[in-house]
């Protein structure tokens, strides 16, 4: 029984000594779990209801234009394998790999020889069909020569034309000749080889103008144009200028992007088929400020903004889209066109949370702010802003 009462008082106590760290302990304890809002809270309280000290500048919006930026390909416009049309052995080929060749320059040479043995003989039955159609109209003037007979002299003569033509066609595709403008990618065929109707001498490219493909998504492709002028860089360093020339309609099955091509000007073949290429396409222009990527900051529901100080000092979040990345700021739009944008402790404070902002010498002397985290009603806009001058400036003067 005594036992029990030992083990009931020593509960007893341990309970007691716990409640009373809870009352002792209780303020620190709640400092150490206090949310943002409720630290700060506190913080005004103890510096006799003082808002947070932060730094700010204010960013005045410039006009800045957007790009689409977009990864393709350099292609190839031209690209065909210049085949035989007849039969017959090689027997020149004056080109190499690599080598510039004009329109109907020649590829490669086919033996000849019968097939001018076979022009010359269509010639002579071309001749001799003109003098008995000549002879048969002769004789018609004389009444010994019937319609029939006439009528068959013109066919004949018809078909030696015909065949002197087709016979001039199959000397003349002896000579391979180059289809356009291009350069020899490849060779299929030498010296000593037997060509058969059908079978590819070279094949010749044109790179000028070249072909840049890519892909877009669905909300890319509505902000395109036909004849939108493009800049681009390949991954080797050229820089090349061009202009949209299609716009697919029909978008991809599996990656559901829409297929668009580029022409640009490559007169001296520096840019080669199959290079990655980066191109940006201007969609419009749009008023943004350049900031610190250290600035940004995420809000609960995830987006990208930047806090900035309202006309009541207060604490904004303002969410943002990045127009570019430079490498001395990235330019932003969402912003009002005159922010004021915490610099120094934005990492401390929430939204609607009342702050004391400092601004730097320049930012007081361009805006005309009388004392560090107030600003003039009239100061909202860039365009307000000019109206005034002379009366911010003997506000200066006066502090």
């Amino acid at each position: 029984m005594r036992q029990n009462l030992i083990t009931a008082f020593v509960i007893a106590l341990v309970l007691s000594l716990w409640l009373l760290s809870g009352i002792i302990f209780g303020d620190d304890a709640d400092t150490s779990h206090a949310t943002l809002a409720e630290q700060n809270a506190r913080h005004k309280s103890e510096n006799g209801g003082s808002a947070v000290r932060v730094r700010a500048r204010i960013i005045e919006a410039q006009p800045r234009t957007r790009y689409l930026v977009m990864r393709g390909k350099t292609q190839s416009k031209h690209s065909v394998e210049v085949k035989a049309e007849t039969d017959g052995r090689v027997v020149d080929r004056p080109v190499e790999r690599g080598a510039r060749v004009k329109k109907g320059d020649l590829l490669c040479q086919l033996k000849i020889n019968e097939k001018e043995l076979l022009v010359e003989e269509m010639r002579t039955a071309l001749e001799q069909a003109k003098i008995e159609y000549k002879g048969s109209l002769r004789l018609q003037k004389q009444g010994l020569q019937s319609e029939t007979s006439i009528a068959q002299a013109a066919a004949r003569l018809a078909a030696a034309k015909t065949n002197l033509r087709r016979a001039q066609l199959l000397l003349g595709a002896t000579r391979i000749v180059a289809p356009f403008d291009g350069a020899v990618e490849q060779l299929h065929m030498d010296v000593g080889d037997y060509a058969t109707i059908g079978r590819s001498c070279a094949t010749v490219i044109n790179l000028d103008p070249m072909l840049v493909t890519a892909d877009v998504t669905e909300s890319e492709v509505e902000k395109l144009q036909l004849h939108n002028t493009v800049t681009g860089t390949t991954s080797a360093g050229h820089k090349f200028d061009g202009k949209i020339t299609f716009i697919g309609q029909q978008s991809d099955r599996l990656t559901r992007t829409y297929p668009i091509e580029i022409t640009a000007a490559n007169p001296g073949y520096s840019l080669r088929s199959g290079l990655t290429a980066t191109v940006r396409v201007a969609t419009e222009e749009v008023l943004a400020q350049r900031v610190s990527p250290a600035l940004f900051t995420l809000s609960d529901s995830g987006e990208l903004g930047i806090r900035i100080i309202d006309s009541n000092n207060k604490v904004e979040f303002v969410a943002v889209s990045v127009i570019e990345d430079t490498p001395s700021g990235v330019w932003v739009a969402g912003l009002p066109e005159r922010a004021r944008i915490i610099t120094v402790g934005q990492e401390f404070v929430l939204a609607g949370q009342a702050v004391e902002p400092d601004y730097p010498a320049a930012d007081l002397s361009t805006a005309g702010i009388e004392a560090a985290g107030s600003m003039p009603a009239h100061s909202t806009s860039i365009k307000q802003k000019l109206k005034q001058p002379q009366l911010e400036q003997q506000q200066l003067e006066q502090k």
